[in-house]
């Protein structure tokens, strides 16, 4: 039985996301010492490989979600990600903010994924 393209949309948008986050925040452990612009340059070359798996996604998702749904997907996948990202890249302590930040988009998740 073949995917349905919302399964394909989650599984591109989550490794999407791991390269985003690693673009967005590792040049703030790894390249802190070197100017802005070559942190700048490397996250860019990360950021090339998340809207290659980014976009096509989108597009595939867009077949079965809305523009809103896709949205707060993409919004849950990006904490799903950053919390581990967060705690054992960067070494930051696990926070109940989290849980509070992830329960709001639970909320979020109801309301553009209810019916009409």
């Amino acid at each position: 039985m073949p995917m349905r393209p919302a399964y394909w949309t989650i599984l591109l948008l989550l490794m999407s996301n791991v390269f985003m986050t690693f673009a967005w925040y590792a040049h703030l452990r790894e390249l802190s010492t070197k100017p802005w612009f070559i942190a700048a340059l490397v996250s860019w070359g990360i950021a090339l490989f998340e809207y290659l798996l980014q976009v096509p996604a989108n597009r595939i998702g867009y077949q079965e979600l809305n523009l809103g749904q896709l949205k707060i997907l993409q919004e849950v996948l990006t904490l799903t990600v950053f919390v581990p990202f967060a705690v054992f890249y960067m070494k930051e302590p696990l926070k109940l903010d989290y849980l509070w930040a992830g329960l709001c988009l639970l909320g979020a998740v109801y309301f553009i994924f209810r019916g009409d």
